[in-house]
């Protein structure tokens, strides 16, 4: 069932996207398809490998569904393994104080206060996101989705694994919190 919020926000997505965006195209093999994959791989399990911008999810051993992703820039990338701890629908967003100072003319308009960009398709979040922990803390890289759809296959965010907002709500329907996410 679909809340009130959602349904706003996806009505104001559909009015509010720029002709850019609408007439965006993926290149087909970053569009998620069912694949063969190591049999070393638990199903239920996130493998993500940024150099090839494919994010894994292993749906059975030998099996796995496979999305294309736009992956951190040099010395942004989160590498290791975590778990999803949280997931949001629409979430709120603020740059990390990291984020702040390495472009502060980009970011300005969080230079010196509290203020947190309300979810919405407006947000750099997308329509979802899934929040990486390591022992209980939070890593502050996520699995979202993305208003720069064209970011898709390179390397070019501030170190989040972003997807296409159909696809991350198709992944954010099939895994639990706890869900461990490998990044190679």
């Amino acid at each position: 069932m679909m809340d009130r919020r959602t349904f706003v926000a996806a009505g104001l997505a559909a009015v509010t996207v720029p002709a850019s965006a609408k007439s965006f195209e993926l290149n087909p093999k970053f569009q998620p398809q069912s694949v063969e994959i190591s049999n070393k791989y638990q199903p239920g399990q996130l493998l993500v490998l940024p150099r090839a911008h494919f994010l894994y999810f292993i749906e059975a051993p030998g099996q796995a569904r496979r999305y294309g992703v736009g992956v951190g820039r040099a010395g942004l990338e989160f590498t290791g393994t975590a778990t999803i701890d949280v997931k949001k629908k629409w979430p709120t967003w603020r740059p990390t104080n990291e984020m702040i100072e390495r472009d502060p003319q980009e970011f300005a308009k969080f230079v010196d206060n509290d203020y947190v960009q309300p979810g919405g398709p407006g947000n750099p979040l997308g329509s979802r996101a899934l929040y990486l922990f390591q022992n209980g803390r939070d890593t502050y890289f996520r699995i979202h989705g993305t208003t720069a759809p064209r970011s898709i296959g390179r390397s070019v965010s501030n170190g989040c694994i972003r997807m296409i907002n159909d696809h991350v709500q198709d992944l954010y329907e099939r895994v639990p919190i706890g869900t461990v996410v490998t990044v190679l």
